[in-house]
């Protein structure tokens, strides 16, 4: 369906300019009318699918009034699994992608969410790099008494790549991030963190993919399974600054001037930055500027303080 513009808050992060972005319409707040039914707007579901079984799909989310407690808002997003007959049961799926519809057996590769690179309708684009990702979820399997039957959230930040989840051997080459989360059962309204994992292979954040489902399985769970979804947050810590005081020395990157700041509070130490391959790029003393003429890309700066060390993590354009 329609995609908004991706809204920015009003915190800038001070030295690099960047705006904190955000997914738009995380609230669920805004709907839109659907083949069937309606999606909520900057989301899809199986009513906006692709692939040659789109003949079988249904309503699968609507716009809720079960709101998460203290919220300012009126509706949620409600998903939830159903029979599609031959038994099979098809999860519950609401993504910031578009879902495919490839196969009659739920497990198949040719049943995926992909970000449409070439659409903005069926993707994200972004180019910031979040900490974490908090959401606001109420699951309620069938099987919600002793069940160990488990709800899925994905983040997946990628490059220019039409990115696929659950991911094939090529989507793989194409993260530079992962936020992901398994749960039970809530009992109710539960707000969930989840930090994103930099462990790459890429570096270069272009698109954000974000799914919710009714099963961490494809085809998994009951039908009726439900999952209410709300009030989304990408959470940022200044740049890769320190999130307390404790540590003596926060870093950050100057991108204006390819240097690497250190602010140093009592004791001087030492660093090392390390890119996503592992590989050391730049050691040295956390002197107030330090040169940095590596390539684009993410990496990872160690701090050694006596006998404490930190781990900072910048973005170098």
């Amino acid at each position: 369906m329609k995609h908004l513009l991706l809204s920015a808050s009003l915190a800038v992060l001070s030295f690099c300019g960047f705006a904190q972005t955000q997914i738009g319409n995380s609230d669920f707040e805004q709907w839109e009318a659907a083949s069937a039914g309606e999606e909520p707007v900057n989301w899809n579901s199986f009513m906006s699918a692709s692939g040659g079984f789109t003949f079988a799909a249904d309503v699968q989310v609507e716009q809720s009034t079960n709101v998460r407690p203290g919220s300012s808002g009126t509706t949620s997003a409600r998903i939830w699994s159903r029979d599609a007959g031959f038994g099979v049961t098809a999860n519950g799926n609401l993504t910031l992608g578009q879902v495919n519809m490839g196969a009659i057996v739920a497990s198949d590769p040719a049943n995926h969410n992909i970000t449409r690179t070439g659409d903005a309708e069926f993707s994200e684009a972004f180019s910031d790099m979040p900490d974490s990702i908090v959401f606001w979820v109420n699951y309620l399997p069938i099987d919600s008494l002793g069940g160990s039957e488990e709800a899925r959230m994905k983040a997946t930040l990628h490059d220019d790549y039409d990115y696929r989840d659950p991911e094939d051997a090529a989507s793989s080459d194409e993260v530079v991030a992962t936020a992901e989360l398994n749960y039970q059962y809530t009992s109710g309204w539960v707000r969930m963190s989840v930090p994103f994992d930099y462990s790459g292979p890429a570096s270069n954040v272009a698109y954000l993919l974000v799914t919710f489902t009714t099963n961490a399985t494809p085809g998994g769970g009951d039908a009726n399974d439900q999952v209410w979804v709300d009030d989304i947050e990408l959470i940022y810590n200044n740049n890769g600054l320190s999130e307390g005081n404790e540590f003596p020395v926060n870093v950050f990157m100057n991108n204006q001037t390819s240097e690497l700041n250190f602010q140093v509070k009592g004791e001087q130490g030492k660093f090392e930055v390390v890119d996503m391959s592992g590989s050391i790029v730049l050691s040295g003393e956390t002197a107030p500027t330090v040169a940095f003429d590596a390539p684009t890309g993410i990496y990872l700066v160690n701090v050694l303080v006596g006998n404490e060390s930190k781990r900072f993590k910048v973005y170098h354009q």
